[in-house]
């Protein structure tokens, strides 16, 4: 299913919320209070402005007893997103996100890989896949990376762990261009970058990455990732305490203009070898 059927298809989605919403007699206030939600994130439902998690969706069809109409939708438009189910609501909200903060321990986020690191990485994790799947999978990463350049772009934040610049991901070539690309965006002030150096020591456990987003219109939510599998957090005790331990690893983090000079540095020490292979 290309983008542009997907959009239809949420289009749709959104309309018979409202068709169904109204014909229960139910305003979109009265229907936010009933999934705790508030009144504009319904709004935003209806005109397909934002997509929703597939527990949103089942407790929309428990409150207007739609008989799992809105859940089996739902269900099949993630489907065919070209993200893996577990992330494909986390890639809609990065979309209308407001501001993200992202910690990874291995690897550069997502949102910051290059197309040779992207390629490196998906073709790590499938090694007897086909070159199209492989490029699928990279298209669909590099065109998430389009919400940093737009004037409307989120305030984006990210604590790299120095292990992550060391790891020779693609070799020393793809490794010098994507610490060159990280530098280039905090030099331009798109994003903040920290490093969280090994002098540091250990840093509070969040497991692998952590995504903590926020919205004009929602609360605030945070996705970590295991193998195989995430989880999208929006219980407000457990965000706030994610969010917590997000502050304890930047506090201890380089400031941004001493990770920029680590960055650069790296980089520098990839080119030498880059230029013998």
């Amino acid at each position: 299913m290309t983008n542009t059927s997907q959009q239809v298809g949420w289009e749709f989605w959104g309309s018979e919320l409202k068709n169904r919403r109204e014909g229960a007699g139910l305003s979109q206030e009265e229907m936010g209070r009933r999934l705790f939600a508030s009144h504009a994130l319904i709004s935003r439902f209806e005109s397909a402005e934002r997509r929703p998690r597939l527990d949103m969706a089942i407790q929309i069809d428990q409150v207007l007893q739609t008989d799992g109409f809105f859940e089996r939708l739902c269900r099949k438009l993630l489907e065919a997103s070209p993200y893996a189910s577990y992330f494909a609501a986390v890639a809609e909200l990065e979309q209308v996100a407001t501001r993200i903060c992202e910690f990874e321990s291995m690897s550069v986020p997502g949102l910051l890989q290059t197309a040779a690191y992207a390629r490196a990485v998906t073709l790590a994790g499938n090694p007897y896949a086909t070159d199209e799947y492989i490029e699928s999978l990279v298209r669909a990463r590099l065109e998430r990376a389009t919400i940093l350049k737009g004037d409307d772009r989120p305030s984006y934040w990210a604590v790299l762990h120095e292990a992550a610049m060391r790891v020779p991901v693609g070799g020393p070539t793809v490794m010098a261009e994507q610490l060159e690309h990280l530098a280039q965006l905090a030099r331009e002030r798109k994003i903040v970058m920290q490093v969280f150096p090994f002098a540091a020591g250990p840093y509070p456990s969040m497991g692998r990455m952590v995504t903590l987003m926020e919205f004009d219109d929602a609360p605030p939510t945070a996705y970590t990732e295991g193998v195989y599998s995430g989880n999208l957090l929006d219980e407000p005790a457990v965000v706030k305490r994610t969010q917590q331990s997000y502050d304890l690893i930047r506090a201890a983090a380089l400031s941004p203009e001493a990770s920029l000079a680590l960055i650069e540095s790296a980089a520098e020490d990839y080119k030498p070898c880059a230029s013998t292979t």
